[in-house]
């Protein structure tokens, strides 16, 4: 188990920023409407972060080291000029690697704007290839050939692709070789998530993960698999290559093998709280400060010593964390 002391020494690298727009409540694109139910109450917009302050949250945090930013939500594609935000960022020099994570459902609209702006990458979240799977997995009434759709128009723009499936026990098992065959087919990775205690909405229980380990063996029955070079020492997926050379696997196992001591990872809801981990139960208000003059170095340091004074490791805690009741924030809060 990694200590607090081991990651107090780790700067920031990758800032994760939520960019939903208030929507409708019946928007056919949004989460399930279980969680934002009739009386759910949806920011202003007067409380959603601006592109420029976004922009400037940004490049302060560039001087502490981040050099990666993922747009997500929600569903960021619902943001508004959402292009001309992705414009702005690439400006942002520091910035090596700008990317976005989303539901693909408008993806077949944006993927070619998103691309001529600056966007490198996109992670497209499917759980099934079959269409009743998918519906029961995602809560939208939406077709999953809309998203593959999406995935197409994603690749022919340019677009580098992936694909995140979380695998829950007894609901999606049996889309994992489907998955794993189609990404083969298209040459992207598709990397399987063991099902997450996140926010307070979804009933998690442990029996419902499928640890990385038996959907690992499931696609080797099938296709061979092979140790592949791992990427950075914060990757959170690990890698295995088809031994036939039709590309690569990747596993993410944050509940069987957590990786809180790498992680260097913070993120930014819409509403401007920041937070440094997906567990969290609060955010550090930065709207507030970004809007009473006060001055870059005064927010800059404000964000270092949030960083540097984190405790947070749920995931290697999770059975003692969860005895205590916490209520967590929401994924589609703070964004994966």
């Amino acid at each position: 188990m990694t200590g607090t002391a081991d990651m107090l020494g780790r700067p920031l690298r990758d800032l994760r920023i939520s960019v939903t727009d208030r929507c409708n409540l019946r928007c056919p694109y949004c989460m399930p409407a279980e969680v934002f139910g009739p009386d759910h109450a949806f920011l202003q917009r007067s409380g959603i972060l601006t592109f420029e302050e976004i922009i400037r949250v940004v490049r302060l945090m560039t001087e502490l080291g981040v050099r990666k930013v993922r747009l997500t939500g929600g569903e960021p594609l619902l943001r508004r000029e959402l292009p001309e935000l992705v414009r702005m960022i690439r400006d942002c020099r520091q910035i090596e690697d700008l990317a976005l994570t989303t539901n693909g459902l408008l993806l077949d609209k944006l993927a070619q704007d998103l691309r001529d702006a600056g966007l490198g990458r996109v992670t497209v979240s499917l759980d099934a290839i079959d269409a009743g799977v998918f519906r029961e997995m995602s809560g939208s009434t939406r077709s999953v050939s809309e998203v593959l759709g999406g995935i197409d128009a994603a690749l022919a723009s340019g677009l580098a692709i992936k694909i995140n499936c979380v695998v829950r026990r007894g609901i999606n098992e049996d889309q994992i070789l489907p998955l794993a065959e189609y990404g083969r087919t298209l040459g992207i990775m598709v990397r399987f998530i063991e099902y997450m205690d996140v926010g307070n909405h979804n009933q998690w229980k442990p029996s419902d993960v499928v640890a990385s380990r038996e959907v690992r063996d499931v696609i080797a029955g099938v296709f061979p698999l092979e140790s592949s070079p791992q990427g950075e020492p914060e990757e959170t997926s690990v890698h295995y290559r088809y031994a036939d050379g039709c590309g690569s696997v990747g596993f993410i196992s944050s509940v069987s093998e957590p990786f809180c001591g790498g992680c260097r990872r913070a993120r930014l809801s819409a509403d401007g709280k920041l937070f440094t981990c997906l567990f969290a139960t609060n955010g550090f208000d930065l709207r507030q400060p970004l809007r009473s003059n006060s001055t870059d170095r005064e927010l800059r340091e404000m964000v270092r010593g949030l960083w540097e004074n984190r405790v947070d490791r749920y995931s290697e805690l999770r059975a003692q964390m969860r005895k205590a009741s916490r209520t967590k924030v929401e994924m589609s809060y703070v964004g994966g």
